[in-house]
């Protein structure tokens, strides 16, 4: 594929200076605080919003006659189902996601789910004692937390006196959030009074309380609510409206004729040590650390192409001069924890697209975010052949911090 340099296409200024090691990460993510070359190759969240709705998962309505009450069970009908998500896959199974949900608990006060989980789909029973007779809405419920999410990510910013510091920015990347707190369930009548805004309200809402089922002779046993219909139907639509956004997903790249590339060659080396990425040879095979030898046959050069930059964070393609192509992750695992970083054709896709977090000028270490999954790249351990792989929060021990070195 030919790669030709661009005027338009503005010079990153890379450090290639040799760079020791870098320890691990010790720091605590705060905006504007203080990060290490260590947390180059990791990010944090921050909640952005957070709402909280009481939300009813089952409900039946029932009449109680004079002969009928003491304790019954109840089996009440699903209302709506809440499923705990971070993010468009909706998955919860990365360190990011599960510290997302830790931060929503603990800014709210309130004890949330923090794994992937779901209220239950299949009607479920409530035992309730019935002392007096009348019109009640059996109910399990709880409360239903949303919002959204940015990321922190360690960057170089020039300060006030011209000097660089290392500190947590806003990422580009953001999404949304579901989960909710513990269920609760119980009875309610119309002429119950209860705390606005809670659960027990939500339910009390959807009794018929103005009709004549609340006040007229009755049989004991189950009554319909067309209220609890109407909002059933109503959660049933927009459920499906969501999956079918989220099942959208990314679409097959489109091919690109040439792209705009610095002349720049780099090897992205792990500091003070001779392994780098190098792409493969083969279609099924990832991009693996490796020792450049006379054989790499530029399988270990990279430059990099489409170059724009916002906020002091680059982004970028990463073309390989050996196979030609373009780093990805590959769609079919790209909402997994650990999937591998491989090349494809070059094509018009944020799976092919990263942002590139700098060390302070004179230093040449990295870190490197996917756009599209928003996870950063790093290796499992240090040792020859070993894939780069995307860990939603990066590496924490530091080992997500590679050197961009000049060839």
């Amino acid at each position: 594929m030919a790669c030709a340099a661009s005027a338009a296409v503005a010079t990153v200024g890379l450090a290639v200076s040799p760079a020791a090691a870098a320890p691990a990460t010790t720091t605590q993510a705060d905006p504007g605080g203080a990060c290490t070359a260590a947390d180059l190759g990791t990010r944090h969240p921050y909640i952005k919003t957070s709402e909280v709705t009481p939300t009813i998962t089952h409900f039946k309505g029932w009449y109680v006659t004079e002969g009928s009450t003491g304790t019954q069970s109840v089996n009440t009908s699903v209302q709506t189902t809440i499923s705990v998500s971070v993010g468009l896959t909706g998955n919860v199974e990365g360190s990011f996601e599960v510290e997302t949900l830790g931060k929503v608990g603990a800014s709210l006060g309130l004890n949330v789910q923090v794994n992937y989980t779901s209220t239950s789909s299949t009607s479920t029973s409530v035992t309730w004692n019935f002392r007096n007779p009348g019109y009640y809405g059996l109910y399990k419920g709880t409360k239903k937390v949303t919002g959204t999410y940015g990321s922190l990510n360690c960057n170089r910013v020039q300060q006030g006196d011209g000097s660089w510091a290392l500190k947590w920015i806003e990422g580009s990347d953001t999404g949304s959030y579901t989960t909710y707190t513990t269920l609760e369930e119980g009875a309610v009548r119309c002429e119950d009074k209860v705390p606005a805004n809670s659960i027990m309200r939500k339910a009390q809402d959807l009794l018929d309380c103005g009709s004549a089922t609340a006040t007229a002779k009755h049989p004991a046993g189950p009554v319909p609510s067309a209220k609890a219909a109407k909002a059933r139907h109503e959660t049933e639509q927009a459920a499906k409206v969501e999956k079918s956004v989220k099942a959208t997903g990314s679409p097959a790249p489109a091919t690109r004729a040439a792209l705009n590339c610095q002349p720049a060659v780099y090897k992205i080396d792990v500091p003070g040590k001779p392994l780098n990425w190098s792409a493969p040879l083969l279609a099924n095979d990832g991009i693996r650390l490796r020792e450049s030898t006379i054989f790499s046959a530029h399988l270990d050069n990279w430059r990099l192409c489409n170059v724009t930059e916002h906020n002091g964070v680059i982004e970028a393609s990463l073309w390989n001069w050996g196979n030609g192509g373009c780093a990805t992750i590959p769609v079919d695992i790209a909402n997994q924890e650990q999937a591998y970083l491989t090349t494809a054709t070059c094509g018009e896709d944020d799976l092919q697209r990263f942002y590139i977090y700098r060390d302070v000028p004179g230093s040449s270490k990295i870190g490197v975010q996917n756009k599209y999954t928003g996870f950063m790249m790093g290796h499992d351990r240090y040792a020859d052949g070993e894939l780069i792989r995307q860990y939603s929060s990066g590496r924490q021990d530091g080992t997500g911090t590679y050197t961009l070195t000049g060839v």
